[in-house]
């Protein structure tokens, strides 16, 4: 299977890194910075380190990652691998269990394969697009709900979003449509929900890429549906649309 040595490689990446948070949430919570609404911890950095160094050990790919931006050079020609070592920061340092590792490998604007670790549940989703994708080696698919009122969405508040009334009344007036709405504090998690059906659809204004790379290749990798533009807020800020099927992907963004 093609790509399958680096989906390997970002698996074991990501279980190191989750063995190394699950350490250091024992211990006392070292902020580094906290800035407006963003948090950073010294467990982002040294979870950073341990997936970096893995991944650079065992492949000859750029890294994009969350805390120290790009090591080496991205092109059009050659995959790169986009890394959230600690999504859900502000969950972690509040002993709330909702964060997890997210890795994933692309090519240009296109998902290759995602890996994401939920080290406080222990289930590792993982997947490679075309091929399919698995939690804890069992196969998972999206949800077959094509109705958005019986539809749980996810979504979220990220650091750059814009909370003027012009922004967010269209954004109320949208997630009402849904019999649910769930903000868990972790895109990485809420787009491996899409993927294993947990959650039928997920939508966010202004994310950054490594929030969502690997999800994104998971839901894809799922049998979901994508729908990404860039965001003039941040060179790497997304405006994103995973859902389980068509009809709730156009229901995501029909106001875009």
């Amino acid at each position: 299977m093609k790509f399958y040595n680096e989906l390997n490689i970002a698996k074991e990446a990501a279980k190191l890194a989750g063995v190394k948070l699950i350490e250091l949430s024992k211990e006392s919570c070292d902020v580094i910075s906290s800035v407006d609404k963003d948090i950073k911890l010294k467990a982002d950095k040294d979870s950073e380190q341990v997936t970096i160094d893995y991944l650079k050990k065992h492949s000859n790919y750029s890294i994009l990652s969350e805390e120290n931006g790009l090591y080496g050079n991205v092109d059009n020609n050659t995959p790169f691998w986009i890394v959230d070592p600690l999504d859900g920061t502000a969950n972690y340092s509040k002993n709330i269990p909702i964060s997890c590792v997210s890795i994933a490998l692309w090519e240009k604007n296109n998902p290759i394969l995602g890996v994401v670790y939920d080290f406080n549940r222990n289930e590792l989703f993982y997947g490679i697009v075309g091929k399919g994708a698995w939690c804890n080696k069992q196969s998972i698919s999206v949800s077959k709900i094509t109705n958005s009122k019986h539809a749980i969405l996810a979504t979220g508040f990220p650091i750059f979003r814009d909370y003027s009334i012009n922004s967010l009344k269209p954004f109320i007036e949208q997630i009402q449509e849904y019999k649910k709405i769930r903000m868990l504090g972790s895109a990485a998690l809420s787009l491996a929900y899409v993927a294993s059906g947990r959650i039928d659809i997920y939508t966010e204004e202004d994310i950054m890429l490594w929030d969502v790379a690997a999800g994104i290749a998971l839901v894809k990798a799922a049998g979901g549906y994508i729908y990404m533009r860039n965001s003039n807020r941040h060179e790497w800020a997304r405006k994103v649309v995973c859902a389980s099927n068509r009809y709730l992907w156009k229901e995501g963004y029909k106001d875009d």
